[in-house]
């Protein structure tokens, strides 16, 4: 009996001591080796972080706004608009006070939350563009079924389903990293926590942390890019069978858009992983100073493709900005044609696209 109470005692003191290493804060340093630039750097930082949130609140504005926009496609941006948000959102702050005010601490609850925001909106955004993607397709493909085939309740389970998904895959690097003891340094050499920086300050084997945080987020996102391949080959293929030129000119403008949106996203972030992962030769003060700006870079740039390369959004937005200005309404008509968006409206349910 002595003894079984011995070792209720001893497990139970190890599991206070495991969650007494959990309690301290960590602290973040910002860009090791730029720390004399970090002023400087801060400045071309915030003001692409004030455009994308600004530029991602008036999109969500016209889109909530506007009956017009009302359709599955602006759905599904406006989605991405609120991941954009909530990804540059969870990192841009706290990096904004570190530049300013330097090393900040961040409690390891906090700590967990960030870095799961972080994980949970890129996954999030890959999803929303296959959803993308897929619309794409349906609309192109089959025109004369696009409102019976995306409907409400379809969209809606789409936006669920991928919503569920991306909580699922990161859910458990959440749980992985908050059963690690750290009893050593709680210095993170970097402007926000992300799962693998985090975890390597544990003082225990991290080898799930490291195949799970790697593989299961890769091979989704790759199952991702996979699908969205597919669905623009056989955008290209109906295309291209279409009997006039200028309608394969408007339904190749109407992918444009997208096309550069999934450039924009899956380059730099192919490269951010393989480099964190393999390239061991990558000075870390790049990789840090990348992984900073891709968090705001795409968001900002999302809603001006999408405004410029959208006559509907962009015709609100000029509206918006200047309800009297003609000048620009006029301007935009030139670009429209260069772009051969002309006929925009079959963004809408009540018109199939390419009918």
């Amino acid at each position: 009996m002595d003894r079984d109470s011995k070792s209720i005692h001893e497990t139970i003191l190890a599991m206070y001591n495991l969650s007494s290493y959990n309690t301290g804060d960590f602290t973040l340093l910002g860009i090791p080796g730029l720390e004399q630039y970090h002023v400087w750097i801060s400045i071309p930082f915030c003001f692409i972080y004030l455009v994308a949130i600004v530029g991602n609140s008036i999109l969500l504005y016209l889109i909530a706004v506007e009956r017009s926009l009302h359709a599955p496609m602006f759905f599904f941006l406006s989605m991405l608009a609120i991941t954009d948000v909530i990804l540059s959102t969870t990192c841009v702050p706290k990096s904004l006070t570190i530049f300013w005010l330097g090393p900040q601490k961040i409690s390891f609850p906090g700590c967990l939350t960030q870095l799961f925001f972080l994980h949970y909106s890129f996954v999030l955004d890959s999803a929303i563009l296959l959803a993308m993607a897929f619309d794409r397709y349906v609309a192109i493909c089959f025109p004369l079924r696009y409102t019976t085939i995306l409907t409400h309740r379809t969209t809606l389970k789409i936006v669920v389903g991928i919503s569920f998904r991306s909580f699922c895959i990161f859910a458990p690097c959440v749980f992985l990293v908050n059963r690690l003891p750290f009893c050593g340094t709680r210095i993170i050499p970097h402007t926000y926590c992300e799962h693998i920086g985090v975890a390597r300050l544990a003082c225990a084997d991290i080898s799930i942390n490291i195949w799970y945080g790697f593989c299961v987020p890769i091979m989704t996102v790759i199952s991702d890019v996979i699908l969205i391949a597919v669905s623009y080959t056989l955008i290209l293929c109906a295309v291209f069978r279409l009997p006039s030129r200028d309608a394969r000119q408007k339904a190749l403008g109407t992918c444009g858009s997208h096309v550069c949106v999934i450039l924009i996203f899956y380059i730099p972030a192919f490269f951010s992983i393989l480099a964190h992962r393999f390239g061991h030769n990558v000075p870390r003060t790049f990789h840090i100073l990348f992984a900073n700006f891709y968090v705001v870079i795409p968001p900002a740039l999302n809603p001006i493709v999408y405004g410029v390369k959208t006559k509907n959004i962009w015709d609100k937005v000029v509206l918006l900005l200047f309800p009297h200005g003609t000048h620009w309404c006029r301007l935009k008509s030139g670009w429209a044609g260069a772009y051969k968006l002309e006929d925009s409206e079959m963004f809408r349910e009540e018109r199939p696209l390419l009918l």
